[in-house]
This record gives structure tokens, sequence and C-alpha cells, in this order.
């Protein structure tokens, strides 16, 4: 596979919550010169990212972000103001207690009221898989089927587990014709990245693809 299509499946990701804007403009400009998908950045840095993007690249950020257990209110306020700020792409946590309440119809309510909130911009949303039986990551594929949101994502990255093969399988087996899956957390290199797709993952949540071919740029440019 080429590193131009890996690339182009990359959501550019920095999420730490020490995260200063020098850094996300890094992050921006690195997206941006290799045809990332997008950069996936805090919200509080959307509206100054845009700007400084100024549509070479869209926006994603993270709402109810890293635990899900924040109100729907909250979630739909949140994800009205990031589309405000200039965010083209929203990835939600859902509510991790209502799965295991088996609450699945609230669950599946609040995915499309943050998805109204989000005024027609993709929606992701992260179903948390360390956290789930085999059982709950079947229900949530045909709930977020029913729910409109376009992808279904693994992992936020800060759980006990990232993205698996396993889980990538089973979500391709699993959710409707117009969903597609997000990997992320715990892709390490290129390999584990086209192994990722090659499973069925359309997007990857990742900066270490990127940082990959920063290096290999740098040692060809040393030999």
């Amino acid at each position: 596979m080429e590193l131009k299509e890996i690339l182009s499946k990359c959501d550019h990701t920095l999420l730490t919550p020490t995260a200063t804007w020098k850094e996300i403009r890094e992050v921006c400009d690195d997206g941006a010169h290799y045809g990332c998908a997008s950069v996936c950045i805090p919200a509080s840095y959307v509206h100054q990212a845009a700007e400084y993007l100024g549509g070479r690249l869209p926006v994603c950020t993270v709402i109810g972000f890293p635990n899900g257990y924040d109100t729907t209110a909250a979630k739909c306020l949140m994800a009205e103001d990031a589309v405000r700020s200039g965010a083209g792409e929203v990835d939600m946590v859902i509510n991790l207690g209502w799965v295991k309440d088996s609450r699945w119809q609230e669950v599946l309510e609040e995915i499309q009221a943050v998805k109204r909130a989000c005024g027609g911009q993709l929606l992701k949303v992260i179903v948390e898989c360390c956290f789930l039986t085999e059982e709950e990551k079947i229900r949530l594929c045909r709930i977020v089927t029913d729910s409109g949101a376009e992808y279904i994502k693994t992992s936020t990255g800060f759980g006990t587990g990232g993205a698996t093969r396993e889980d990538v399988a089973l979500f391709a087996e699993h959710i409707g014709p117009h969903v597609k899956i997000k990997a992320a957390g715990g892709i390490a290199d290129l390999r584990d990245a086209e192994e990722f797709i090659r499973l069925g993952a359309s997007r990857l949540g990742t900066s270490r693809v990127v940082k990959a071919i920063k290096a290999l740029e740098k040692a060809n440019t040393n030999c």
C-alpha cells in the first residue's frame, strides 16, 4: 500500500491535556503537508486551528472525552460549539455506564441528538472497546448503524487498551453498509496502519504514522 493512501486515512492526532498552540500548529502543518484526512485536536484549539489552516485540512475534535459520562445536553452543546468554531468532524464518546445498564434506547437517542447537533458535519462514535464484551460491541454496531452517525470508532486512546485487529474485523462484520470504521489508540507503525486498513478501517486515529514517515525521510536524507 502506498504511503499516500495510508496518510489520506489518518486523523493526525494530538489530544494530550498539556498540548500547547505551538504543538497544535505543528500537527496542523504536518497534517496538511502529508495529506492527512484531518487533524484531531482539543476543542479549545478548534477555532484557532481552523483559522490557521484556512481550509487546507479539516479540523476534528472530541466531545464527552475521554470518559463519555457528560449529559446528553452537554455533549450536544459541545458539538454545536465545535462546529460553530470550525470543526468539520466530531468524535463523541458514548455513555459506557448506560451500556453496562443495557439502556440501549438512551444510548441510541444520545447519538442521534449529537448527530443533529453536528449540523450536517461528520460524526464518529467512540465506543471504547477495551471496556466492552463482544456482545456489547455487536449491539453497538447495530445502534451506531441506526443512529445516522458516519463512523464507529474503537477507542479514545486513554482507556486500558487501544484498537485491536479483532475489534476492527468484528465491526466490519456487523456494521451497516453506510457506516465506516475508525481505529484509534496503539497504532504503532506503518505496518500496523496497513493491517488495520486491510481489515476494514477507513480512518486511523494516530500521531505515529506521520512521525514514522518523518523519521524515514530524515534517515534517507542522512544516507
